[in-house]
Protein backbone atom coordinates (compact mmCIF):
# COMPACT_ATOMS: atom_id res chain seq x y z
CA UNK A 1 0.00 0.00 0.00
CA UNK A 2 1.30 3.45 -0.92
CA UNK A 3 0.32 6.32 1.34
CA UNK A 4 -0.04 9.83 -0.01
CA UNK A 5 1.36 12.26 2.58
CA UNK A 6 -0.67 15.09 1.05
CA UNK A 7 -3.97 13.28 1.61
CA UNK A 8 -4.73 12.93 5.29
CA UNK A 9 -8.05 11.34 6.06
CA UNK A 10 -9.74 12.00 9.36
CA UNK A 11 -10.37 8.94 11.47
CA UNK A 12 -13.98 7.83 11.81
CA UNK A 13 -14.69 8.13 15.53
CA UNK A 14 -18.03 7.00 16.88
CA UNK A 15 -19.31 9.04 19.81
CA UNK A 16 -19.77 8.73 22.69
CA UNK A 17 -16.45 7.02 23.32
CA UNK A 18 -13.66 6.74 25.85
CA UNK A 19 -10.83 9.20 25.11
CA UNK A 20 -7.46 9.60 26.78
CA UNK A 21 -5.17 12.57 27.27
CA UNK A 22 -1.54 12.51 28.35
CA UNK A 23 -0.65 15.70 30.14
CA UNK A 24 2.88 16.77 31.00
CA UNK A 25 3.92 19.27 33.64
CA UNK A 26 6.44 19.87 36.39
CA UNK A 27 4.48 18.43 39.33
CA UNK A 28 2.39 15.31 39.83
CA UNK A 29 0.25 17.07 42.44
CA UNK A 30 -0.43 20.10 40.20
CA UNK A 31 -1.36 17.83 37.28
CA UNK A 32 -3.77 15.84 39.47
CA UNK A 33 -5.38 19.11 40.60
CA UNK A 34 -5.61 20.24 36.97
CA UNK A 35 -7.39 17.03 35.95
CA UNK A 36 -9.84 17.40 38.84
CA UNK A 37 -10.51 21.02 37.80
CA UNK A 38 -10.90 20.35 34.05
CA UNK A 39 -12.98 17.17 34.38
CA UNK A 40 -15.45 18.73 36.79
CA UNK A 41 -18.40 16.38 37.38
CA UNK A 42 -17.32 13.80 34.79
CA UNK A 43 -16.35 10.28 35.69
CA UNK A 44 -12.70 9.85 34.75
CA UNK A 45 -9.69 7.70 35.45
CA UNK A 46 -6.03 8.57 35.80
CA UNK A 47 -2.96 6.43 35.63
CA UNK A 48 0.52 7.06 36.87
CA UNK A 49 2.90 8.45 34.39
CA UNK A 50 6.62 8.59 34.30
CA UNK A 51 8.92 11.37 35.31
CA UNK A 52 11.84 12.54 33.24
CA UNK A 53 15.29 11.18 34.01
CA UNK A 54 16.21 14.33 35.95
CA UNK A 55 12.77 14.60 37.56
CA UNK A 56 11.99 17.95 35.94
CA UNK A 57 8.82 16.78 34.16
CA UNK A 58 6.02 14.39 35.02
CA UNK A 59 3.40 12.79 32.76
CA UNK A 60 -0.09 11.75 33.81
CA UNK A 61 -2.68 9.97 31.67
CA UNK A 62 -6.37 10.62 32.16
CA UNK A 63 -9.41 9.26 30.31
CA UNK A 64 -13.13 9.90 30.25
CA UNK A 65 -16.14 9.46 28.00
CA UNK A 66 -16.56 12.24 25.44
CA UNK A 67 -19.90 12.91 23.81
CA UNK A 68 -18.72 14.52 20.58
CA UNK A 69 -15.73 15.89 18.69
CA UNK A 70 -16.48 19.32 20.14
CA UNK A 71 -16.48 17.86 23.66
CA UNK A 72 -13.19 16.04 23.01
CA UNK A 73 -11.56 19.17 21.58
CA UNK A 74 -12.85 21.36 24.42
CA UNK A 75 -11.19 19.11 27.00
CA UNK A 76 -7.95 19.13 25.00
CA UNK A 77 -8.03 22.94 24.86
CA UNK A 78 -8.79 23.21 28.59
CA UNK A 79 -5.74 21.07 29.39
CA UNK A 80 -3.61 22.92 26.83
CA UNK A 81 -4.56 26.33 28.28
CA UNK A 82 -4.06 25.33 31.92
CA UNK A 83 -1.08 27.11 33.50
CA UNK A 84 0.26 23.92 35.14
CA UNK A 85 0.35 21.93 31.87
CA UNK A 86 3.36 22.16 29.59
CA UNK A 87 2.11 19.76 26.88
CA UNK A 88 -0.95 17.65 25.99
CA UNK A 89 -0.85 14.58 23.79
Amino acid sequence: MILDANRCERPDIEYPCEWGYKIIGTSKELLEACVFEVMGERDYSTSKGKSSSKGKFYALTTACEVASEEDRNALFKAFQDHHDVKMVI
